[in-house]
Order: structure tokens, then C-alpha cells, then sequence
């Protein structure tokens, strides 16, 4: 997409790359921020398409490489070795420090907004599990996880969600079950502005084209909630 490039994003730790997809006018006035978080794929061709799919929903976005300190700018696929490798990289990740970097992230393209614009955190899978950390702690302005794989591991975080947070699942996920997603709803259900959908037909990863696992219908369906959640969220 013409209106995107990878920029830097500098932290305590180091700096690390991050894609950069602007809308289609290319100019960042009264457009709201999206960071875009990643699976353990890396920001791959596939996390760039959906951050162009943002950018063209009129947001700004910004898709930071979470897996820079072991393997920057790694890109990988969905089966054979490199979801071997792609395993072995989510399990060396420190996930306070990729907490950071969303942090940093988030501050960066503040600085491209107009002052007052708000940030949302929308992740997949591992990244849906660092977007509702980043709520949590309040580095963003709303968040939406897609299938956030460890999210009931910090569910005593969830009392801290002072920000409207979107949950999508899939009904047929084998690494999220359903007693999974019950749990995570009724941490979730008392705070203010959260809201879980489940879709039936769909499995891990049903939001990914590039996956044998993607779902049309749920897919589409998922992505409009969120950009009506986003409109909603996100305005002035």
C-alpha cells in the first residue's frame, strides 16, 4: 500500500520496527490511532494486510514488531517449521516487555494524532492477549482481542478494565474452549463497556485469510462489530 512504511520506535531496551499505514487521504487529521498487534507469526504479510484494511477504514496504524528482541522483522507461516518457530518465539518472549512495547507504541502514534485523538489496541491471538493488557493497565483507549490466547491466565487484571474492551471468539477454538471464554466473560462482565461475542462456525485464527482456519462469514462479521466498536470508542 503506498501509504505505509515501517518507522522506529525507540524504548529503555532498544529500538525496533514498526509498520506504519496511514489512510488513503495519507494525512492523520481527526483520524483516530490503531496499534496493531500481532500473532506469533510477526508482522507478516498478513498483519500488514489487515493493518492496511484499518488504514482504509480511515485510522491510523501502527503494528510494532513484538519479536524484535530474539528475531526482528521475523516473518513467518502457519504450518511445518515455522510454526515450530514460530511456538518456540512466543515462549522467549518476556511479556511485560511486549507490554511495554505496546506501551511505546501506543506514545508514538499519539505523536502523529491530533492532540485529544484517542488509540485503540486491536490484537490476534497472542496479540489479542497484549491488547487486553494494555487496556488493563491503560496505555489505550479501548482494545479488541481476537481470540487472545493466555487472557484467563491474567483475568485479575480484569478489574482494572476502565476502558471499553471487545472480546471475539471462535465456538470451535481447541486452544480457547468454551470454559475458557466463560471464564474470561464473567471477569469481564461487570466492568463498564465490555462486550464478548462467539462465533459458532469459527475456529482459532477464523480472522486470518492466510490460514486454513479462516471463516468468511465470521470474519466479516467480527470485523464490522469492531469498526462499529471503534467508531463508537475512538470519537471525540
Amino acid at each position: 500500500m503506498s501509504n505505509s512504511q515501517w518507522i522506529r520506535v525507540e524504548t529503555v531496551d532498544g529500538g525496533f520496527d514498526a509498520y506504519l499505514a496511514l489512510p488513503p487521504s495519507g494525512k492523520t487529521a481527526d483520524a483516530p490511532g490503531v496499534v496493531l498487534v500481532q500473532e506469533i507469526f510477526g508482522v507478516n504479510e498478513h498483519i500488514r494486510g489487515v493493518a492496511d484494511q484499518y488504514a482504509m477504514d480511515g485510522y491510523v496504524v501502527l503494528a510494532p514488531d513484538i519479536f524484535w528482541r530474539d528475531a526482528p522483522r521475523v516473518e513467518l507461516g502457519y504450518s511445518g517449521d515455522d510454526l515450530a518457530r514460530a511456538m518456540v518465539l512466543r515462549k522467549s518472549v518476556d511479556v511485560e516487555k511486549a507490554v511495554a512495547d505496546i506501551d511505546a507504541t501506543a506514545k508514538v502514534l499519539r505523536g502523529k494524532l491530533d492532540a485529544g485523538a484517542k488509540v485503540a489496541a486491536v490484537g490476534y491471538c497472542f496479540g489479542g492477549l497484549l491488547s487486553y493488557l494494555s487496556a488493563a493497565r491503560g496505555q489505550v483507549d479501548a482494545a479488541v482481542p481476537y481470540y487472545g490466547g493466555g487472557i484467563h491466565n491474567y483475568l485479575g487484571e480484569a478489574a482494572n478494565l476502565n476502558v471499553p474492551v471487545q472480546f471475539h471468539y471462535g465456538a470451535l477454538d481447541s486452544h480457547i474452549t468454551p470454559d475458557i471464554v466463560t471464564s474470561v466473560s464473567e471477569a469481564v462482565k461487570s466492568r463498564p463497556n465490555t462486550e464478548v461475542f462467539v462465533y459458532p462456525h469459527a475456529d482459532h485464527g477464523f480472522n486470518c485469510w492466510a490460514r486454513a482456519s479462516y471463516h468468511q462469514p465470521s470474519a466479516a462479521l467480527a470485523h464490522g462489530r469492531s469498526l462499529e466498536f471503534l467508531a463508537k470508542t475512538l470519537s471525540k
